[in-house]
């Protein structure tokens, strides 16, 4: 498939008389898609009932005329200031009690019905109107999916909700007393009636009751976002995709993906780094201006999996943003090497967010392809130089990785509820995996919890998943490559419940997790040969062959055969002896790479991202800061 540019445009925001310039200029720089419509609920419906779609159908006519194809957003992110009126009780509630407000955007609860009624009624209008447009080519849902802490609502709407779904997953209150071991504190509950929402407890709620709360919540997002999908695809064959950000985990990507056939991000490398990474104060100034060598990669590779394959990036930075605790003017070049980076993970489409920096409202500092006077911004160029790039490059395909790489949704929710120690977090966890294989040249392929078959794979690693599916662990008793379990993988049941036989109850393995430690970072444990674990320390009583094991003689990765299983939480260095052993065990082979240099294959073509604001020589070659390099394969 061609690799292609676009950009997110919001034509109610400018006079009429600027479309045509601002859709030649978009197609003169050699973009190809233009998304519109996500936020305009208000311009397209004023009054309830009263619609106004005429502008609508010149903006889109314009941007076809220009040979441009539109990415036509549902509007249901931003209800209009009369949808409150109709439904006051709409709004989302935090954990303390209070209705999250009108005056910025995703002012809903996901389990409001009146609300899920009124966008059904406005994407309905709008795939009946658009459907068959030709120049609507692909559409998005809403936007951003649990941005703003707005998954968890505890309002009466969600309580209501939360209780029919306890019903038909436990059928009865003695059942739910059962499964959450509500003798405990006697928390028994005679009617499903009864079942509050795990917020304002006098001290933690009971962590099954939480989870069933985090799960319910999930499938809410995915049921709000099916509603859409299969009203649009009553009226369009065009592609329907979704928005996901970065580092959220608050509902299940896979689930929502199902009823998806793209998955996109929004990728803000600079503000990640400053808002979403547990880093050093020396990593961040080196990179304060590229971003980490490493956030936007393990995304492009998640949404990859969560989209079976196709996968856009939504909106693209191109410039500072106004979001993040500072917001640091991206290094030249960056603009171009975040899309490069992103062609090479197997995106479809990089659009650019967004095309004039407004002067108004919340994001007058939110840099565009164009300043809000209509120069050309920095990124303008980089833009343009990658579409014409693109031209003269055959399509490049995704090379399947030897290394695949378990990410669940559910564990970031189990370990949130009950991290045992505060810095205890799933998401750092697997990205510490990540990190480290990407420090050796790898490429990654990121799977879900259920894969059911890993033949494919010479090397597989799980860290931290709460509850091993059965389809995963059938697929693990077949693999005939190496697999990486733990730390604390397979240490709950689906019910938040410990399991016995005790973790981590591996097929093959004679291995129990018979204590439990978390340590403060000044707390480090010792191995044996060389190097410390951190934050979290499993004591294995075990029968299988110790491959490294900690000063005070308990053992810290144990193996049968290819089957590994990791007894806490290496530090960098120790986990990339732990991986390059694996890797030559397995034939993988490594290149260990300079800091902020990074490697990526494609079934073409082998690229390099300098991620450093210095020049990087390596293979001969000196890669520029912020340079992308590549040669055929």
């Amino acid at each position: 498939m061609k690799r292609t540019l676009g950009v997110c445009y919001y034509p109610e925001h400018w006079p009429e008389e600027k479309w045509a310039e601002d859709a030649a200029r978009m197609a003169a720089l050699g973009l190809t898609w233009v998304r519109i419509g996500e936020f305009a609920w208000s311009r397209m419906e004023p009054e309830p009932g009263r619609f106004d779609w005429d502008w609508l159908d010149r903006a889109i006519a314009v941007l076809g005329g220009a040979g441009l194809k539109v990415v036509l957003g549902t509007p249901t992110a931003t209800p209009p200031r009369w949808m409150l009126d109709r439904h006051p009780d709409m709004l989302a509630v935090d954990a303390q009690g209070r209705p999250r407000g009108f005056g910025s955007r995703r002012h809903y609860c996901f389990s409001h019905r009146g609300y899920r009624t009124e966008c059904a009624r406005i994407v309905t209008e709008l795939a009946q109107r658009y459907g068959r447009n030709p120049h609507v080519a692909a559409w998005q849902t809403d936007n951003e999916y649990g941005c703003h802490d707005t998954v968890l609502s505890y309002s009466e709407a969600a309580k209501t909700a939360f209780r029919e779904w306890l019903a038909q997953r436990y059928q009865s209150p003695q059942a739910l007393n059962r499964a959450w071991g509500n003798v405990f504190w006697s928390m028994e509950y005679s009617s499903f009636d009864e079942v509050g929402l795990p917020n304002l407890t006098v001290t933690e709620a009971n962590p099954s009751h939480t989870m069933a709360f985090r799960r319910f919540a999930s499938d809410e997002v995915a049921e709000f976002n099916r509603v859409q999908t299969q009203i649009i695809r009553k009226f369009s064959a065009a592609p329907i995709a979704h928005n996901y950000m970065g580092r959220i985990t608050e509902f299940d990507h896979f689930a929502v993906g199902a009823d998806l056939d793209i998955a996109s991000w929004d990728a803000y490398p600079l503000g990640f780094l400053s808002d979403r990474l547990e880093v050093s104060a020396e990593h961040k100034r080196r990179f304060v201006r590229q971003g980490d060598p490493d956030f936007q990669a393990f995304h492009h590779d998640l949404y990859r999996a969560v989209g079976r394959g196709r996968w856009w990036i939504m909106e693209q930075q191109p410039g500072p943003v106004n979001w993040a605790p500072w917001n640091a003017d991206p290094l030249p070049g960056m603009a171009r090497l975040w899309a490069w980076e992103a062609f090479a993970h197997g995106a479809e489409a990089v659009c650019y967010f967004r095309w004039r920096q407004a002067p108004f409202a919340q994001e007058q500092m939110h840099a565009g392809l164009l300043r809000p006077d209509s120069a050309p911004a920095q990124a303008f160029e980089e833009a343009g130089k990658v579409a014409q790039e693109l031209a003269a490059m055959p399509d490049v395909g995704t090379a399947r990785a030897d290394v695949a790489l378990v990410f669940d949704y559910a564990s970031a929710w189990a370990w949130q509820t009950q991290p045992q120690g505060r810095d205890f977090d799933y998401f750092r966890l697997v990205f510490a995996f990540y990190r480290g294989l990407r420090r050796l040249g790898l490429n990654v392929d990121i799977v879900p919890p259920d894969v059911a078959d890993l033949s494919g794979y010479r090397l597989v690693l799980a860290p931290g998943v709460a509850t091993l599916s059965d389809a995963f662990l059938g697929a693990l008793k077949a693999f005939k490559g190496a697999a990486l379990i733990g730390p604390r993988s397979n240490a709950k049941t689906v019910e938040f419940a410990t399991p016995v036989p005790l973790p981590p109850n591996l097929p093959g393995l004679d291995a129990v997790v018979a204590r439990v430690e978390s340590l403060p970072p000044d707390v480090p444990v010792p191995l044996e040969g060389g190097g410390n674990l951190l934050h979290w320390r499993e004591k294995i009583e075990t029968g299988a062959e110790v491959v490294e094991r900690a000063a005070d003689g308990w053992p810290a990765l144990i193996r049968s055969g290819g089957l590994h299983y990791l007894g806490g939480w290496p530090e960098d260095a120790v986990l990339d002896r732990m991986l390059t052993a694996l890797c030559e065990r397995q034939g993988i082979s490594v290149e260990v790479l300079p800091e902020g240099l990074r490697r990526r294959d494609t079934d073409t073509h082998r690229f390099w991202f300098n991620y450093n604001p210095v020049p990087v020589e390596w293979g001969g070659v000196v890669i520029p800061p912020a340079g992308v390099h590549w040669e055929a394969l």
